[in-house]
């Protein structure tokens, strides 16, 4: 083969599609997981988070003792299905902040990840498509801002839960704490707006429906193998650089390991935690703690699975005097019969989208006593601290009854720790997986102002009538900043938005693991093309920006040996 993809996720899905392009260039794509088709809980929006109890779509990791959540082991959900996490995601299509992608630019020294440049990027996975319910959607996006001729489907809610106009009718009552805002993915998040979401004619559109569709996939350059799980990548260390040339698998969970060659590169697409564990397996990463796995070692790099970050998020639950919830279809058989009967027949109708139609972006006030203790970590001025996600129904709880939910997410967090090999288990085990939620006290900061802004935010007259009485357990009789604190220590999860394992860096930094153009420092014959090449977590559902890394990542590809 030309080229082979480690890892037919989000990220992989693009390369793959993009590479194949050109006839005279042969790809082959080696995919953990299990195939996308006809995976209904993929299929229809409402039904993720039925998919994510399920182990066949997932690695089943779990995080080390979190000290930052009170000693917590928590589930780390990662995809194990063709399409990685854009199959089995939260649908989200949330692009963060001008400023995260020109801080990109500035740390990597390379202009072509500033916002600016990597809009055509947005552009070219983009297809922005009518909601489901084909309702009128002048006023709740800005056309200006979005593409109509990219692959990946992008569209408004295409049903309507009651709570959403609640929502927006508080942006009128209290437009100062939360101004509406026109178009969230402008580069300019602040304020509440409309949720988009990769949904296009009521289906979830994954990176596997979208770029690898029955005809990409019959393109005779193109070979996919499912249940191929990838152990290490060969290289000749005789050659300056190192060169990576192979592939070490196993296909169907067989004893025995195969081996492919490339002729041009490896892409590694192996997601956050994936393409790290690849790495080190390999002999890519820090010299001492490969030595003491007993792994040779062909390049030290330190910075591989070091320096990761994700977004730790708390819910606050009320509940409301109302059945128009997601919880009577979760609750009642006859009512989710219904649903399904209509997606199944027309795509419509509330299993179509997600419970959550609109979503909000604070800073935190600047001149608050959190900024005498810290540097503002966030991006810069147009870059939100919080994300308010508000649910028309519980978040996660099995509590009978009707609620309204609000996640509330650090999404500039400060926290970093690492991804890592396990001693005993190498390479088959799972890896030690170390988000550090919570580390630092900025986070915990962050999410107890976090919640206060969501306190706040049902203070509208809009509510009254409406929200019953707040239900989140122990938060109930909580006044104290202290007693907040502790709920978020004892409460707080995952957002699953790790990034940063195989950070991007300037061409002549001594840190990092890739260089600007996405090849591994020190290597040749590699890239890393996938969430853990982005140096900060951006402050939006991470998503968006692997997709344009992805088209960004394949473009540079085909430059390279056009």
């Amino acid at each position: 083969y030309d080229f082979i993809v480690v890892g037919g996720g989000t990220a992989g899905s693009v390369v793959a599609a993009r590479l194949t392009e050109n006839p005279n260039w042969s790809v082959l794509v080696l995919e953990a997981g299990v195939t996308n088709e006809g995976v209904v809980l993929s299929e229809a929006p409402l039904l993720v988070t039925e998919m994510l109890t399920h182990p066949i779509w997932s690695w089943n990791y779990s995080t080390v003792v979190q000290s930052g959540l009170n000693g917590r082991v928590i589930p780390y959900q990662r995809a194990h299905i063709l399409g990685g996490c854009s199959a089995h995601n939260g649908m989200f299509y949330t692009r963060g902040s001008a400023d995260d992608f020109d801080r990109y630019a500035e740390v990597t020294g390379d202009p072509g990840w500033s916002w600016d440049r990597l809009l055509p990027y947005f552009f070219k996975n983009e297809r922005w498509t009518e909601p489901a319910d084909h309702h009128d959607t002048r006023g709740q996006f800005n056309p200006l801002v979005h593409s109509t001729t990219g692959k990946t489907a992008v569209s408004l809610a295409g049903y309507r839960w009651p709570a959403g106009s609640r929502v927006l009718q508080t942006t009128r009552e209290l437009p100062d704490e939360f101004p509406f805002n026109l178009d969230t993915n402008s580069g300019s998040p602040l304020g509440v707006g409309w949720l988009q979401e990769t949904i296009g004619g009521g289906e979830r559109s994954s990176a596997a429906t979208s770029y690898l569709s029955p005809e990409v996939q019959q393109r005779p350059n193109l070979h996919i193998l499912l249940n191929a799980r990838v152990f290490k990548l060969l290289a000749n260390k005789s050659i300056d650089p190192v060169t990576f040339h192979g592939v070490q698998f196993s296909h169907n969970q067989s004893p025995s390991l195969s081996t492919v060659m490339a002729s041009k590169e490896i892409v590694l697409s192996g997601g956050t935690i994936g393409s790290a564990q690849i790495l080190m397996n390999s002999g890519v990463g820090n010299k001492t703690d490969l030595d003491g796995l007993g792994i040779p070692v062909l390049l030290d790099l330190p910075s591989v699975g070091q320096n990761v970050s994700d977004h730790c998020a708390a819910v606050i639950t009320w509940a409301v005097n109302s059945t128009e919830t997601t919880d009577e279809i979760g609750q009642n058989a006859t009512r989710m019969n219904e649903a399904f009967a209509e997606w199944n027949s027309t795509r419509t109708g509330p299993l179509s989208t997600i419970g959550i139609t609109h979503v909000g972006w604070k800073r935190l006030d600047m001149s608050s006593d959190i900024f005498r203790q810290f540097k503002d970590p966030s991006a810069g001025p147009r870059t939100p601290h919080v994300e308010l996600k508000f649910s028309a129904g519980a978040l996660g709880g099995a509590q009978p009854g009707h609620f309204f939910a609000i996640n509330v997410g650090a999404v500039s967090p400060m926290s970093r720790k690492g991804v890592h090999q396990a001693q005993h288990q190498r390479p088959t085990g799972p890896p030690l997986i170390d988000p550090g939620l919570l580390r630092s006290r900025f986070d915990v900061l962050t999410l107890r102002e976090g919640i206060k802004m969501a306190q706040k935010f049902v203070t509208a007259p809009v509510w009254k009538g409406y929200i019953i009485e707040q239900t989140t357990p122990d938060l109930e009789n909580t006044t104290t900043d202290s007693a907040l604190e502790q709920y978020i220590r004892n409460t707080g999860s995952t957002s699953s938005h790790l990034v940063g394992s195989a950070g991007m860096s300037a061409r002549n930094a001594g840190h990092g693991v890739v260089n600007p153009d996405l090849l591994l420092k020190g290597g040749a014959g590699l890239r890393v093309i996938d969430a853990s090449v982005l140096p900060f977590v951006p402050s939006a559902h991470t998503q968006a920006a692997v997709y344009a890394v992805a088209e960004r990542g394949s473009q540079l590809i085909k430059e390279a040996w056009s």
